[in-house]
């Protein structure tokens, strides 16, 4: 078979109709230059947001979350102008949109409607920006740390270095506790029972010392010390702290009752054990019953 055979061959090939789309033949050749074209766009987008994370945003003094927002709707904006530039290599000019949101919205009716509402809800995450990269969240029983927000789903690294994928649309409907967001300051309450035997004014002033010494909680607002209530076998207390940040509470929480134990040792003020009395009362004889009389 000659090269000109085998050209002809490839080029009958190329050009074969697949299908039409608004009235537009669609080949093979006109489906890989689409998909070029995408690709490229692609690459110039991660070119950008690489430009744009070591070269412009570390000047602008713009916060993490901030900088993330930016580069994924920078991608979006550039794989949208890319989407526009493939479909006229395709030969299908601007209306050809309309053939998308057509096909967007038939698969919807099979199917569609999560990955819809996961990606709306994404673009709400990036705007609105009710929880950003970097924050501290608790949805359900997952506690971790934002790390990405994409189309369809958030990743959380949860406290045990495990990435949990939850979908957009469950931060939008669900309620979620963010506790980074505004003011990142939050308060520690450490509760703790002591002896009804132990001087008061003690375990003030220990309670006091503990969170005074503690450099890693605020001065202000000042710590607190609160007698909540006279318990079953103990005074139930609470030292109330304040951290510059939530990143570090459960490590925080263990230093402080590590402390309050050193503490109440050196101040001989006792944490009593739990106490149940038990109340034993003695059992009455049962009464005899009479015989009946047979008549012997």
């Amino acid at each position: 078979m000659k090269i000109s055979d085998i050209l002809l061959i490839i080029d009958k090939v190329l050009h074969y109709k697949l299908f039409d789309l608004n009235k537009t033949p669609v080949t093979l050749s006109s489906l890989v230059m689409f998909l070029i074209v995408l690709a490229l766009f692609y690459i110039a987008s991660k070119l950008l947001n690489r430009l744009l994370v070591s070269k412009i945003l570390p000047h602008l003094n713009i916060e993490r979350g901030m900088q993330y927002t930016l580069q994924r709707i920078n991608h979006y904006i550039i794989m949208i102008i890319g989407a526009i530039v493939a479909f006229q290599f395709v030969g299908i000019n601007l209306s050809g949109l309309a053939v998308i949101f057509g096909l967007l919205s038939v698969g919807i009716g099979f199917g569609l409607q999560n990955v819809t509402s996961n990606f709306v809800a994404g673009i709400i995450l990036l705007f609105e920006r009710p929880i950003k990269i970097g924050d501290r969240v608790t949805i359900g029983d997952t506690q971790g740390d934002v790390t990405a927000i994409n189309m369809r789903a958030t990743t959380v690294r949860s406290l045990n270095n495990i990435s949990i994928i939850v979908p957009n649309s469950q931060f939008i409907s669900s309620q979620v506790i963010n506790w980074s967001h505004g003011d990142p300051t939050i308060r520690l309450d450490v509760p703790v029972g002591v002896s009804y035997e132990s001087d008061l004014d003690t375990v003030l002033r220990s309670l006091h010392e503990v969170a005074r010494e503690n450099e890693n909680v605020l001065d202000k607002p000042e710590p607190d010390v609160i007698f909540l209530n006279f318990g079953d076998s103990a005074w139930n207390m609470e030292l109330r702290v304040w951290l510059k940040d939530p990143y570090h509470y459960y490590q925080m929480l263990s230093e402080i009752n590590c402390a309050i134990v050193r503490k109440f040792r050196e101040n001989n003020v006792e944490v009593p054990f739990p106490q149940r009395d038990l109340h034993l009362r003695s059992a009455e004889p049962l009464p005899i019953q009479k015989q009946p009389d047979n008549g012997q």
